[in-house]
């Protein structure tokens, strides 16, 4: 038996297992439109409970705040003591947080019920990744894409939950998505059971005098370059949040659009960031990390300076260039992190998703107050200069240098 399931782990490793890979794209799915639940209800929130606009802002900051700083923690513990079933313990702290949303009375036990959000998807990120990273055999781009695609379409799906669901059922509307994460929670025991399978036993052994020698000489390196990827997840993030959570005010005011013809410009945006996200994996194992990071930033670069100053038809077009170029780089930065840091899957997953979530708080707060000091379309004008910042891409090392570098490591 023991031969058996040793055969087993060594054929995994060796071929992409896409049948986990698209069980756990959908339970990222499922997750991450949970967490769309959350900016959807605010109008209804708004009106219903009275909640001021800094409580709503406060909702957004914990939410974003908790799933992005307990990422790199759970990562951290999970590379040294892999936890399978801590997956559907994760959706359901979500499900419990999702049937408080629906029955909450203030603004109180909204916070409580979005901690508990806001910490299954801290749990689910990291976990969710190294299953990906598990399954993926040589495509780790691809596998990366099909799990990352699934979180990307989840959260596309906030302005349809609003308009379907919300809008005509309130606040309570809300306890229909408990099914929602009782079917993901189901789906991950189900992965849980392969994951046990799939892990072997770690046991950390004294490396060599000489290969300690080498880390030391490379860590320098590893360190600048994780810096340099840390910005470049900056600029991307905060260039996204300011599309997803502003340009709807901005077709408002510039093209005199109502709120709901409003939605479907960020809907195309994070529709195309949806398939450009799946587009970017398969594209990296063919092109090299590097390229399709460089290219998603500045290729983005012209398509930003001229959205401010389109017409509403081509502000559309745009916004779909946009989100499929820029968001195609999305799950290429956890691989190349990943593999930079390698043994080190669910630290550099919750680190580079968990920044984005941190970042994308950070900037929706600094965003806003922005708008508030200069005005809506100067500041639409200076975030186009933002994917000018994935100049510093060149400063990576190169996917065949770290290559080398796991090699002597």
């Amino acid at each position: 038996m023991a031969a058996a399931t040793n055969n087993m782990k060594t054929k995994t490793h060796n071929q992409t297992v896409y049948s986990i890979l698209f069980i756990i794209g959908i339970c990222h799915m499922l997750n991450d439109t949970l967490q769309a639940v959350i900016p959807a209800v605010f109008p209804i929130l708004e009106e219903s409970l009275g909640l001021t606009f800094t409580q709503l802002g406060l909702i957004t900051f914990t939410l974003n705040m908790v799933a992005s700083v307990m990422q790199p923690v759970v990562g951290m513990y999970t590379d040294k003591r892999p936890m399978p079933f801590a997956l559907p313990l994760g959706l359901a702290s979500s499900m419990v947080g999702i049937f408080g949303l629906a029955f909450a009375p203030n603004f109180w036990t909204i916070l409580v019920s979005v901690l508990f959000i806001g910490l299954g998807s801290a749990i689910f990120h990291p976990e969710g990744s190294r299953v990906a990273y598990l399954a993926a055999g040589p495509r780790r781009g691809t596998a990366q894409s099909i799990y990352q695609v699934g979180g990307n379409s989840g959260q596309a799906l906030a302005p349809v939950i609003t308009a379907l669901v919300l809008v005509p059922l309130g606040q309570f509307g809300v306890i229909w998505f408990t099914a929602v994460a009782g079917l993901a929670v189901i789906f991950l025991i189900y992965i849980a059971r392969w994951y046990a399978a799939m892990t072997p036993t770690v046991v950390k052994k004294k490396q060599p005098e000489q290969k300690e020698k080498v880390d030391k000489n490379v860590s320098r390196a590893i360190r600048n370059a994780l810096i340099v990827l840390i910005f470049i997840i900056f600029a991307r993030t905060w260039y996204a949040k300011a599309i997803s959570n502003f340009y709807a005010f901005y077709a408002i005011e510039n093209y005199g659009m109502s709120i709901a013809e409003s939605q479907f410009y960020i809907f195309t945006f994070l529709l195309m960031g949806a398939i450009g996200t799946f587009l970017g994996g398969p594209l990296a194992d063919r092109f090299g990390k590097k390229n399709v990071i460089l290219f998603s930033l500045l290729a983005a670069v012209p398509l930003a300076l001229i959205l401010p100053y389109a017409s509403a038809i081509g502000a559309i077009i745009l916004l779909g260039l946009l989100g499929l170029i820029v968001m195609s780089s999305f799950s290429v930065t956890v691989v190349y992190a990943q593999e930079l840091i390698p043994g080190k899957i669910g630290t550099m997953s919750g680190l580079t998703v968990g920044l984005a979530f941190g970042m994308g708080a950070i900037g929706s707060v600094a965003l806003g107050s922005l708008i508030d000091l200069i005005g809506l379309t100067p500041t639409m004008v200076a975030i186009s200069l933002l994917p000018l910042l994935g100049i510093v891409t060149f400063l990576l090392p190169s996917d065949k240098k770290v290559r080398e570098w796991h090699a002597e490591r």
